[in-house]
């Protein structure tokens, strides 16, 4: 069986978490200010703070920048539950606009039409890799006065017009689950361009304290540990390689599969492919999933349910794009230590799937 998902650990992570436990110290210290320094230059210079999560990263970085109770924050319904959740916990409230179905990212029209007295910021979700419409979001941004964040938990070293995410507005959130392009086994990274963002972010990361024992505001422990982040910077060093490899894997197979719509590129955009998603419209997506799984290809689908419609929402809106995606996306494996032989056996598979039921 192929696995949807294969993490990338080798010699050199396993010694950077020997480093780390022969020197001492685990928690936050100097390995966690190297890794923000090193992930700052792939941001354009942006403040980097390290947390534990790539959901603390959400929820700190709409409290550092004053997002609270009263306020909206304009988010897509098709992601990962995380993008709303964060929300919530900073005590405002999410609304779900639709998507484009191209790149399944919140659609700019839908967002414009979103906007009421109570909005004070947008998220979009770079979801899969592929960035969001950042210059159309970020012109309706600036023209009603509202903070820009960016979920970009899937979607490190993506860019729009050569403007890597994380860098487009107040704050960028990046994950570092062991799923994700890189991990640091669990973790989460903030970016911002302003200093006091910054500075609140670590605050809140530490119990509320910039100097121990002088506890400013009622925080959090979502620091990130110096295990963690010694993993995550030896990832980090092999981003762009995998990158690249990732790229290519798309390449080939948009190049070769048949019968499923295959996920295009916007022009300006690099894509980075955390996840590989056809839209499946001719067939059952579910049973075809089942049958590529026989053939010895697993896959995912991210998600099947959006998350107005979850329990934890349980929302009644109408939003057609995203309820087509829902039923029709599946993830195929993409990642960066595929073989040929392997990505070979997914085409095949895909091909006489997509055949046999047509």
């Amino acid at each position: 069986m192929i696995p949807a998902a294969r993490p990338e650990i080798g010699d050199e992570e396993r010694a950077a978490v020997d480093r780390v436990m022969r020197s001492g110290m685990l928690a936050q210290g100097p390995e966690v200010a190297a890794f923000e320094s090193e992930f700052s230059a792939i941001v354009n210079g942006m403040h980097s703070i390290a947390v534990n999560s790539g959901t603390s990263a959400l929820h700190m970085a709409f409290l550092a920048a004053g997002v609270g109770a009263g306020d909206e924050v304009i988010v897509p319904s098709f992601s990962f539950a995380a993008t709303a959740n964060s929300v919530a916990l900073a005590g405002a409230t999410p609304v779900f606009v639709d998507i484009e179905l191209d790149h399944f990212n919140a659609a700019p029209a839908a967002i414009e039409a979103a906007i009421t007295p109570r909005t004070k910021a947008i998220m979009p979700v770079h979801l899969y890799g592929h960035p969001a419409d950042l210059v159309a979001i970020k012109a309706i941004a600036d023209k009603h006065g509202l903070l820009l964040f960016e979920d970009a938990a899937q979607a490190h070293a993506a860019s729009v017009n050569g403007v890597p995410v994380g860098a487009w507005g107040i704050a960028g959130s990046f994950s570092f689950y062991p799923t994700k392009n890189m991990t640091s086994g669990e973790g989460g990274m903030i970016t911002t361009p302003s200093d006091e963002v910054a500075r609140l972010a670590r605050v809140l990361r530490n119990q509320g304290m910039e100097r121990r024992y002088e506890n400013e505001v009622v925080g959090f422990n979502t620091r990130m540990t110096d295990i963690h982040a010694a993993i995550g910077r030896v990832q980090l060093t092999k981003l762009a390689g995998w990158t690249a490899k990732r790229q290519a894997n798309a390449a080939f197979l948009n190049a070769h599969i048949e019968g499923v719509v295959t996920p295009p590129t916007a022009p300006g955009a690099v894509h980075v492919f955390h996840q590989y998603t056809i839209r499946v419209v001719d067939h059952d997506r579910d049973a075809f999933a089942e049958q590529l799984s026989q053939r010895g290809v697993a896959s995912g689908v991210y998600y099947p349910t959006p998350i107005h419609r979850l329990p934890s929402f349980r929302l009644d809106l109408d939003l057609p794009t995203t309820e087509i995606a829902a039923t029709q996306v599946l993830s195929l494996p993409i990642y960066p230590s595929l073989t040929d032989g392997e990505l070979e056996t997914i085409v095949e598979a895909v091909n006489e799937v997509a055949k046999a039921g047509s």
